[in-house]
This record gives structure tokens, sequence and C-alpha cells, in this order.
């Protein structure tokens, strides 16, 4: 199966002051198309900044990134956003809805940089509330509808421009167990039924159990399971 994500010897540290803090250390990884993946390990291990790298969000200190074949080196800011837009979808652990857009405008929004019509951008926020089981609450703001609720308009605008790839940093840690599993279970529906490749980024080994495939990080680099904390 061909690789939806490669990372070559992929490198990311940050200066402070005079002093230089490695993150990751030279990452190679490669995830097949329609795979969902869980990425564990301990806080401070460089699972969000490895995330962050695949989803275009950052450029690293060294090594390259290819998503579904293409190389993300030397893009410009610009082109790198165009490229996210298309191309990635973002699920955090906290919504990011704005409070005062009910959902379906909330959905809409990543739709704003394309050249979508007003029509079809309704209708394609439409598809994807109706994807994630919120048809009903199209019209209801943030503030009226529950955290599960508030996370599912979150997932169907991460869907709505259709991307290959979801990237998913904590996706339930803000939610209790009940309504987790309940997310979790969408999240498996969209990698099976729909074909999405998926990197979620969890702390949680009952999260972990859902993906299809789990890899641990410690210090900046992959490790054995038997290996690293979560």
């Amino acid at each position: 199966m061909a690789a939806a994500v490669q990372c070559h010897n992929l490198e990311k540290q940050y200066t402070k002051g005079k002093e230089v803090v490695p993150v990751l250390d030279g990452i190679n990884l490669e995830i097949a198309q329609g795979d969902f993946l869980a990425l564990m390990g301990p806080s401070g291990s460089g699972k969000t900044t490895l995330l962050n790298l695949i989803g275009g969000l950052d450029q690293p200190s060294g090594g390259d990134v290819e998503v579904n074949g293409q190389s993300l080196a030397g893009m410009s800011t610009k082109a790198l956003a165009r490229w996210r837009s298309e191309n990635v979808g973002f699920i955090f652990q906290f919504y990011n809805l704005l409070p005062v857009l009910n959902a379906q405008r909330n959905v809409e929004l990543p739709l704003l940089l394309t050249k979508l019509s007003r029509k079809q951008r309704q209708q394609n926020a439409a598809t994807a509330l109706q994807v994630v089981g919120l048809a009903d609450r199209a019209k209801h703001k943030p503030g009226e509808l529950s955290g599960g609720q508030q996370q599912r308009v979150a997932i169907a605008r991460a869907l709505v421009a259709d991307p290959n790839l979801l990237v998913c940093d904590e996706p339930t840690g803000d939610l209790d167990r009940e309504t987790a599993d309940e997310i979790l279970s969408l999240l498996q529906t969209l990698n099976r039924d729909h074909g999405k490749t998926i990197i979620m980024v969890t702390h949680d080994p009952r999260a972990a159990d859902h993906a299809e495939n789990t890899l641990y990080m410690d210090k900046g680099k992959l490790v054995e399971a038997a290996g690293a904390s979560s």
C-alpha cells in the first residue's frame, strides 16, 4: 500500500537564548494510506511537534516530510497554508469554535480560503455535519451544544474540504469516558468507511486501543513499547 506520510531523518530544535533545545532527533517514519495510527509517549517526548510537522503547521530544522508523495520542504508560508487547507484536517483537544457562529458557519470557515461559491460551501458544510451525525444541530451555536457535540462540529470542520489526512492532538482529552468513546468510534468510522488516514496523539491507552497501530515516542525518538511511558 502507498505511503500517506513519510518522514526522512526529521529533526526539530528550538533556541532559548544561547541554548539549543532538541525536540526531535532523526525521526524516520512511514504511515500507510488508510492507517489509523496512535502516537503515545510522555509529555515533552515530541509527539505534538511531530504531528505539527506532518500537518504543515511547523517546519523541521532538518530532514523532510512527504505527504501523499509531496515534499513540504521549502514551501513558502502562503503555499503551505494553501496546501494545508486542501490536504489536512485538524482536530484538537479544545474545539476552537467561534462562539458567535452556529455549527454550519463554523464548519464552513475553512472553505472561505477556496473558490467555492457560497451555495457550494453551505452544501459541503451540511454534508460534513450529516457525516458526524449533527445535521439537526446546524443552527445551534457552540454554547448550545454539549462538549461531545462541539467536538463533532470540530471534526466536521476538519472534514469539510475532504482531506486525505486527519491529524488529531488529544481529541478526547477534554471529554468524559462515554463521550470520548463515541468520538473515537466516529474516528474509526471515518477511517474505515471514508478512507481517511488518521494520526492521533494521545496519553490515553484506551483511546489508543481504537487505532489500528500504535507508536511510542520518548525524548524525541521512536522507541519500543516496552520502553515507553504513556
